[in-house]
C-alpha cells in the first residue's frame, strides 16, 4: 500500500490533470500552484509510479512497433523500419519501402552529410522518387558507390538516381565513372588508377550514410538490364562457394562472410567492410523472396539499418 499523504496524492492528481488534460507546461503549472518547477516534474514522474497517470500508446493498424524493436534487439541494428503490404511480393512492398526509407532519409539526413548512394537498386530507386526536397541543408555530398557505366542506358539511370538524390537534398553529386564490374582483373586495376575513379572511391571511406539494396545470387531485371553482371557460369561458381546474397555485387555467406573470389577483384565499388564502418547504413529490402540474403546480411552485420515489410520482419524473427 502507498505511504503517499492523502493530501500529496490530491496535489500529484491536480499537477497530472492540469499537465496532461489542460496541456499547460511545467513553469505554467508551478506559478500558478506556487511549487517550484523541479516539484512539478517529480509530482507527474510520482503520479506514473502511484498510478494517477496510465500511460498508454495505441499504434495504428499499420505501425509496428514490437516488430521494429524486436528486430533492433535480435540482429543489433541501431533502427528498423517496418512498413504494411498486401503479401509479401515485389510489387506489393516496393512502394511502401520507397515511402518510408524517403521518410527517414528526410527526417535525419544533416548539413555535411556524405551519402553513398548504391547505383542499381529498385529499393532505392522507389525511395528517392518518394522523396520531398528537404530544406536547410549545407554541404551534402552525394556519392555514387557502385560503377554505373554498362549498356546504353546504364549511365543514365545510375547518374539520375544519383543526381536526383543530391539535388533533395540540395548537394553536390559525386559520380563513379566505370562499370560496376570489369572486364579483367587487368581492366579493373586499370580503372581503380583512373584519376576520376580513384577520386570517388578515396570517399568511401568517410560516408556518414550509405543506402543499399540488398540483392539475391540471381540478378533483377534492373541489374541484368544494365549489363553489370557476372556471367551464368560465374554465377553457379558463386553459388558453389555458398554465395546467398549481394550488396552492392560484393557476395555473402548465410553466416553474412565475404565470399571469397577472384570474381569479387572485378567489382568497382565499395567493399562490404568500408560498408560495416558506415555510421548509418541502410538497407533498403523487403519480400519473403529475398528473406535469406537479407537474414545473412543481419547476421553479418553489414548494415545497421533495416527498412522492410512485415511478412519479411516476422519471418527474419522466426529464423535460428
Amino acid at each position: 500500500m502507498s505511504s503517499t499523504s492523502r493530501e500529496e496524492l490530491r496535489l500529484m492528481t491536480r499537477v497530472a490533470r492540469m499537465y496532461y488534460q489542460e496541456h499547460l507546461r511545467q513553469p505554467e503549472i508551478a506559478l500558478r500552484l506556487g511549487l517550484h518547477q523541479s516539484r512539478v516534474s517529480r509530482l507527474l514522474s510520482r503520479a506514473e509510479e502511484e498510478n494517477i497517470v496510465r500511460i498508454n500508446i495505441s499504434a495504428p493498424a499499420d505501425v509496428f512497433p514490437e516488430l521494429e524493436d524486436a528486430l533492433c534487439d535480435r540482429y543489433g541494428l541501431k533502427h528498423a523500419l517496418v512498413v504494411d503490404a498486401a503479401s509479401g511480393a515485389d510489387h506489393d512492398v516496393l512502394p511502401n519501402l520507397g515511402a518510408a526509407a524517403a521518410y527517414y532519409l528526410e527526417s535525419t539526413v544533416k548539413s555535411e552529410d556524405l551519402v553513398g548512394i548504391m547505383s542499381w537498386s529498385q529499393s532505392l530507386l522507389a525511395a528517392v522518387d518518394a522523396m520531398n526536397p528537404v530544406v536547410g541543408l549545407k554541404g551534402v555530398k552525394v556519392v555514387q558507390i557502385l560503377g554505373g557505366v554498362g549498356n546504353p542506358s546504364a549511365p543514365v539511370h545510375a547518374a539520375r538516381l544519383t543526381n536526383r538524390l543530391a539535388d533533395l537534398l540540395h548537394g553536390e553529386a559525386v559520380f563513379l565513372p566505370s562499370p560496376g564490374i570489369a572486364g579483367s582483373l587487368e581492366s579493373a586495376k586499370a580503372l581503380r588508377e583512373d584519376r576520376f575513379v580513384n577520386d570517388t572511391m578515396a570517399l568511401f571511406g568517410n560516408l556518414t550514410i550509405a543506402l543499399v539494396g540488398i540483392g539475391e545470387p540471381e540478378p533483377s531485371r534492373l541489374l541484368a538490364s544494365s549489363g553489370n553482371v557476372f556471367s551464368p557460369q560465374e554465377l553457379t561458381e558463386l553459388e558453389a562457394a555458398g554465395a546467398v546474397g549481394d550488396i552492392c555485387l560484393h557476395f555473402f555467406d548465410a553466416g553474412g562472410r565475404p565470399v571469397v573470389s577472384s570474381l569479387m577483384d572485378r567489382v568497382i565499388g565499395i567493399q562490404l567492410a568500408d560498408l560495416a564502418r558506415v555510421p548509418r547504413c541502410i538497407a533498403v529490402a523487403g519480400g519473403t523472396r529475398k528473406l535469406p540474403a537479407i537474414t545473412a546480411a543481419l547476421r553479418g552485420r553489414l548494415v545497421n539499418v533495416l527498412v522492410t515489410d512485415r511478412f519479411t520482419a516476422e519471418a527474419l524473427l522466426e529464423e535460428d
